[in-house]
């Protein structure tokens, strides 16, 4: 079992607080650097939350995926 399986177990029920950390990091990251790698960080923050399947992108109410 790798690291990011057993993390993946811990926040089984916790995504929305694991999306908001994830958030918060990087938004701690832009405000350190002035918003110099704001690209980046976004970019990472949509990878980490992929990686630890908690994305922010809720399916639509009927199911059907966007076009």
């Amino acid at each position: 079992m790798s690291v990011l399986d057993k993390v993946k177990g811990m926040l089984k029920g916790h995504e929305s607080q694991a999306s908001k950390g994830v958030d918060k990091a990087g938004d701690l990251i832009d405000e350190r650097s002035g918003g110099k790698y704001a690209g980046q960080v976004d970019t990472a923050q949509e990878q980490a939350k992929k990686q630890l399947g908690v994305d922010d992108q809720t399916p639509p109410a009927d199911g059907n995926p966007p076009a």
